[in-house]
């Protein structure tokens, strides 16, 4: 049998040096004189043990990590390729801790199959889904996914099903299945790593999708920040309507759903989906008044689902195990699971996906290992640049959608970043405020004018003047923000602001006083 050799490909691992290894392992191959199958798998979002490298041995794979290009010769001379000891030796993927704790479902086959291989896809458990929502009618699939719990796992939390059916129950000729994968929150890459690690459970998802609405054409948005997973994506369409999964007869249904991969030239504010709708018509990306909402009156004019990817992703375990199953996860009203992206200043950096339910402490302390710097952890910011920050005291918050927003914070694409003891609240502060200055498409003005006004202020408690009246100013500021902008940048842009302002007071005394308590 010719070994097998898994070695990531997505960007992920490429940006930790995988393409030198992967170079390197062939190199030693042809040297050798040893013939070998090299699989260039995703990643399976242990990123401090990237590039990992796995071997399929006569006992199951084996894994290896991180692996340099000059760790390469000795794992040939210790026999890596049977599975042999090495000072990089990790053993079975599936039981390193960072992995065995997790719940994989909508993760389950990356970093495992190769992702452009249909056939390995459905040895996996691929189109399951997609077969068994064949033989129901549309009706019966949006009941499943009602019943399962789904809720858009891009931020908002709005029950899938109920847009799904509101979809379905609108009349009109031409309806559209609308993927959101304009990733652009800090310290997130679930989406990147479906379409760069399996991109065909999002095809099979958003097809499910067009059956059950009637929708026949589908768009996955991309950034223009993501360029392999553009390039995967367009290579799995085209596998995809080869083997009739796409096309005018979906696996020789009666169904038609075909879709292509657009890419957005890279705006923040694009993400909200009523600009992502006009950035896909072609017109700069502006968010749009609602009603109508676009299930009624989106792309084109026309009824419209927008999901994110993680969503989509999240359809075809759904229609495969039963809504049941995907249910008896979670808690509350977040059921199934969640892709929680650990990032920042920590030491096990990755992608831990488990069902709704872990408090915050027990992600960051006991799966992120805590700080890299071995500092003490002073802030977590979940939820992108306009997640809330919470201290130490917050850490018993369970990672679900109501929880949070008792709290005064936000899930949001279930991004994590964190901080030391070193972070300075005031500079992030205004780092939130810059931010949506320079991303807000400028249609509203509480958005374009308070963000700008809310940089002039705290720059003005930077500089010690007025600090009282000014942080005064920047609360009223953030209200005005809050409850009056057209969208969420800034609508959500006071929750960063206003939980550095409540949680670490101390970073926002005159500088004089800042000093001395130090």
């Amino acid at each position: 049998m010719i070994p097998r050799i898994y070695i990531p490909g997505d960007s992920g691992a490429l940006a930790l040096g995988a393409e030198k290894v992967a170079k390197a392992i062939a190199g030693e191959l042809a040297e050798r004189g040893i013939e070998a199958k090299i699989v260039r798998n995703g990643s399976r979002g242990a990123y401090f043990l990237e590039p990992m490298v796995e071997v399929a041995t006569a006992n199951g794979r084996v894994a290896y990590g991180p692996v340099k290009p000059s760790d390469v010769k000795s794992l040939f001379d210790g026999g890596f390729l049977t599975g042999g000891h090495h000072k990089r030796w990790l053993g079975t993927p599936d039981k390193i801790p960072f992995l065995a704790k997790q719940t994989r479902l909508t993760f389950a086959r990356c970093g495992v199959t190769d992702p452009l291989s249909l056939e390995s896809y459905k040895k996996h458990g691929g189109l399951n889904g997609l077969t068994n929502a064949l033989a129901l009618t549309p009706a019966d699939i949006v009941a499943q996914v009602t019943e399962s719990g789904l809720r858009g796992r891009g931020g908002a939390g709005f029950p899938t099903g109920i847009k799904w059916k509101t979809v379905l129950d609108t009349a009109g000729d031409r309806k559209y299945i609308v993927c959101n994968a304009d990733e652009g929150d800090s310290g997130t890459f679930a989406d990147r790593m479906i379409m760069e690690g399996d991109p065909f459970v999002l095809i099979e998802g958003m097809t499910i999708a067009g059956i059950a609405t009637g929708a026949t054409k589908g768009f996955v948005y991309v950034r223009s920040e993501y360029p392999h997973a553009v390039a995967v994506m367009n290579k799995a369409v085209e596998v995809a309507r080869k083997a009739g999964v796409l096309g005018a007869s979906v696996l020789g249904s009666p169904y038609a759903f075909d879709m292509e991969i657009r890419v957005g030239a890279g705006a923040y504010v694009c993400g909200e989906e009523t600009a992502l709708l006009d950035s896909l018509e072609g017109k700069r990306g502006m968010v749009r008044a609602k009603p109508p909402l676009p299930a009624h009156k989106g792309l084109f004019g026309k009824p419209t689902v927008i999901n994110n990817v993680i969503s989509l992703a999240s359809v075809p375990v759904i229609m495969d195990k039963g809504a049941a199953f995907y249910k008896d996860f979670g808690m509350g009203r977040s059921r199934g699971t969640i892709p929680i992206q650990i990032a920042g200043n920590v030491k096990y950096a990755g992608l831990f996906e488990a069902a709704f339910g872990m408090t915050l402490g027990e992600i960051i302390d006991d799966i992120g290992g805590g700080t890299a710097t071995g500092r003490p952890v002073k802030a977590v910011q979940v939820g992108g640049p306009l997640g809330a920050y919470f201290p130490r005291a917050l850490f018993d918050t369970p990672f679900d959608y109501e929880a949070f927003a008792a709290k005064d914070g936000l899930i949001g694409h279930a991004g994590i970043v964190v901080f030391d003891d070193t972070a300075d609240m005031l500079k992030q502060a205004r780092f939130a405020m810059e931010f949506c200055a320079i991303e807000s498409c400028g249609k509203c003005t509480p958005c374009r004018i308070g963000s700008t006004r809310g940089v002039e202020t705290i720059d003005r408690i930077v500089a010690g003047i007025e600090p009282e009246k000014n942080l005064a100013l920047v609360t009223d500021l953030c209200n005005t923000m809050k409850f009056g902008s057209l969208c969420a940048l800034g609508g959500f842009t006071p929750y960063p602001v206003m939980s550095s302002i409540t949680h670490f007071p101390d970073d926002f005394k005159p500088a004089p006083v800042r000093v001395a308590a130090e």
